[in-house]
């Protein structure tokens, strides 16, 4: 059983040991938006939720808790929850991985002289996008909740250790653990030693008390006493890093794309974390039991299917999301237009704040069979732009791309990414990748699967893309994409110390 606890919805998916969906349930939770900036989950909905579709699941097939091998878990990163250990209650709602209520208090951060261990034992950026500040600013909010943290009286969790908390008992005897890969995303743990970071515990103000345990993405952490009593929970692993294990990129240089309402990239970078110098982040993609951790390079793109829902709900030139490919096929190119969807700044590899999106090359010719190959040929270029920061801080040469996502329906938009990359595109016949890989960690963890090699041979390509564009066209049009999203740097003056994912 996987666990899917998104930032919209919460998902039970049973797979079989072919790798193949059995079953799913999903259910939804409440956007809560209190002030402009601010976006938070109400973390007891959402165990709720767990425990439904958990249930819910096996019903729907008849199965029972005793059939299941394990449970692995796949959630929102950075999302973070702060609860009480003895009465199990949150203090307040979760801070969504959104929010940017902390931008002050990041610029605050910044400005220190020793600021430069951030980057330098995390391998990520001082953001608003990562969760030390917000337990710094929710510690700072509510009178003796720091010396309550001091003395382990309240917990702090990513909503994996939430979920796996509640599910092994909650307050009677609960287990407070993480994996490597959400860890890697608190900006508390050293890249390096896998470990929680004493100095920069002391440089946030984060008391050790309060934080899980680290352990591997794929082991045993416990046994469920609630919602599927007696099944072991094997498996944890941040969504992104889910789909990569998913997809089986196992190996150095094997990389994949999630298209969704944003883009996620992530490189396989082997057994040593590769530092960027081209706006990508170092993170951990993976670590089974005691073997030493896959490291991975991660590329955020903020808009790609974002901007067909654009197209379609404020423009209204569409009606389905499905239509832009066959608006977009009525004309043989973009007719000179670009647009460059920065709609609230631009991410890897640029990560400019004060970005504003622009459409360019505008004449009379233009037809809104124009602006729709553009609005999916924006997601092609930002793609090349991610790739080619890649391969320039990793010395690899991309070619293949594994995809996934509901953007991947769209043909002429994978064609497309083909073409630009000059690298294949490939889909597998199972969508569900991110729920697939923490199936797969907790499978490996128990020996419902042998190994990695095992696990390859269930992956099955659905489709494939090879790229046909004449190379002078393609770096041609690069320059040209190049050239547009330097027209939308600086339209806004940028809030110093704010990000966005």
């Amino acid at each position: 059983m996987s666990i899917d606890q998104g930032t919209g919805s919460t998902r039970a998916i049973l797979f079989d040991q072919g790798g193949r969906l059995v079953s799913v349930a999903q259910r939804e939770h409440r956007q809560h938006y209190p002030k402009p900036g601010w976006v938070e989950h109400d973390a007891m909905e959402i165990w709720r939720n767990v425990e439904h579709v958990a249930r819910e699941s096996l019903h729907r097939v008849g199965a029972g808790a005793d059939q299941v091998a394990a449970i692995g878990i796949a959630n929102q990163r950075e999302t973070s929850v702060l609860w009480d250990r003895r009465t199990g209650m949150p203090i307040g709602r979760a801070v969504v991985w959104q929010d940017t209520r902390t931008d002050e208090l990041v610029a605050r951060f910044a400005e220190r002289p020793d600021a430069a261990l951030v980057p330098e034992r995390t391998g990520l950026p001082l953001a608003t996008y990562f969760s030390a500040p917000r337990i710094r600013w929710l510690l700072d909010r509510v009178p003796g909740l720091f010396e309550r943290a001091e003395r382990g009286d309240v917990l702090f969790g990513t909503m994996e250790s939430w979920v796996v908390w509640n599910l092994t008992g909650g307050p009677d005897g609960g287990v407070h653990v993480t994996d490597v890969t959400n860890a890697s995303r608190t900006l508390l743990m050293d890249l390096r030693t896998l470990r929680w970071d004493r100095e920069l515990l002391d440089f946030f103000g984060v008391p050790a008390a309060m934080l899980p345990e680290i352990r591997s993405c794929a082991e045993v952490y416990g046994t469920a006493s609630r919602a599927v009593p007696g099944v072991r929970i094997a498996a944890a692993l941040g969504d992104q890093q889910a789909a990569l294990f998913g997809q089986c990129c196992f190996s150095r240089g094997e990389a994949k794309c999630t298209y969704g309402t944003g883009g996620f990239l992530l490189l396989n970078t082997g057994e040593s974390p590769v530092r960027s110098s081209h706006g990508l982040l170092t993170t951990v993609g993976y670590r089974i039991g005691s073997q030493p951790a896959a490291y991975a390079l991660e590329g955020s793109i903020a808009v790609t299917g974002a901007l067909v829902q654009w197209f379609r709900d404020n423009l209204g030139l569409i009606s389905s999301a499905p239509e832009i490919e066959t608006l977009a096929r009525t004309v043989e190119d973009n007719g000179g237009c670009y647009i460059v969807p920065a709609f609230s700044g631009l991410y890897a590899p640029h990560w400019r704040s004060g970005a504003r999106g622009v459409i360019v090359g505008l004449t009379s010719y233009i037809t809104k069979g124009h602006l729709a190959r553009a609005v999916l040929e924006a997601t092609g270029w930002q793609t090349r732009e991610v790739v080619d920061a890649m391969n320039a801080d990793s010395g690899l040469e991309l070619n293949t791309l594994k995809v996934d996502g509901g953007m991947t329906a769209d043909n002429l938009l994978m064609q497309f990414v083909a073409d630009v990359l000059a690298a294949a595109v490939v889909r597998p016949m199972i969508a569900e990748t991110v729920s697939l890989g923490a199936a797969y960690a907790a499978g490996l963890a128990v020996g419902y699967w042998p190994d990695l090699e095992g696990l390859r041979r269930n992956w099955h390509r659905a489709a494939q893309w090879l790229p046909a564009m004449d190379p002078a066209r393609r770096e041609s049009e690069y320059a040209n994409w190049r050239r547009a999203v330097e027209r939308t740097f600086d339209w806004v003056q940028p809030n110093p110390g704010s990000s966005a994912r």
